[in-house]
């Protein structure tokens, strides 16, 4: 039941859209970060219904969001040695006592670091089940393994991976198609998300992005550097939202970014 009415926090109508900044452990202050808990308010005021940050930054929160709260546990730098190797920073008693209605973690299928990283999932799914807690695991083919981050039956493979070892909701990397991308829905037993990946040229990419994946089934979106690298986050978060909670088309959504 706890799991239940905290990922109702998370989503609306059974829909999310969640704006992940926990990229400051492993990029640093980088555009949009530099100024985190001003680019919260803005994602918040465009109608994400989550934000994912690490437990610094929820400490440093004087007023709730007024979004769901997801606490990501894992971490790797981009400087340091193994930059596939998520290590576990932060557990699940310590979101609940922060506040957070969720926690994720970050797995990279196919890196030698694999194996740990797999054990790691699968303890904490252990221990969010004590305390009812979601557990969103971010899934993604990286590594010395794979030769196509993209292909549909890698994708699919990891994304069950998450769901096999206990995650809530799994989030992904888009295939590039709704068609492609239905198979790896079709084939993980709980909720997918997809993941926004790097930064892209347009608004209109960042919406065909979205759209396909809701075409194919997924729960919704978790789109990070789109979002808080955007000249306007305010603006393109409430076009996300429209084509996510709304259901309106792409050219409708578009208009929202400069409301």
């Amino acid at each position: 039941m706890g799991k239940h009415l905290r990922i109702a926090r998370l989503t609306r109508n059974g829909k999310m859209l969640c704006i992940p900044m926990d990229h400051g452990i492993s990029m640093g202050p980088v555009k949009g970060l530099d100024t985190i808990y001003t680019t919260i308010q803005q994602v918040a005021e465009g109608g994400a219904s989550a934000i994912l940050v690490h437990k610094g930054i929820l400490k440093g929160l004087r007023t709730h969001p007024g979004t769901g709260i997801i606490m990501h546990l894992s971490a790797s730098t981009d400087i340091g040695p193994s930059p596939n190797r998520k290590m576990i920073v932060a557990g699940v008693e310590e979101a609940i006592r922060l506040g957070a209605d969720a926690v994720s973690v970050h797995i990279n299928i196919g890196c030698k670091d694999e194996p740990e990283m797999l054990q790691d999932l699968g303890l904490v799914a252990d221990e969010c089940d004590s305390w009812g807690m979601p557990l969103i695991a971010m899934m993604y083919p990286r590594g010395e393994n794979i030769k196509n981050p993209y292909d549909p039956d890698v994708v699919a493979h990891v994304a069950r991976i998450g769901a096999e070892a206990g995650a809530d909701i799994v989030k992904t990397v888009y295939t590039g198609s709704p068609e492609t991308f239905s198979k790896v829905v079709r084939g993980c037993p709980v909720p997918v998300v997809i993941a926004g990946g790097p930064k892209v040229n347009s608004d209109r990419e960042v919406l065909l992005m979205a759209k396909g994946a809701l075409d194919a089934g997924a729960m919704g979106v978790t789109f990070g550097r789109n979002v808080f690298q955007h000249t306007n986050p305010r603006g393109i978060t409430k076009a996300l939202s429209r084509l996510v909670f709304d259901g309106v088309d792409v050219d409708e959504a578009l208009k929202a970014v400069n409301e």
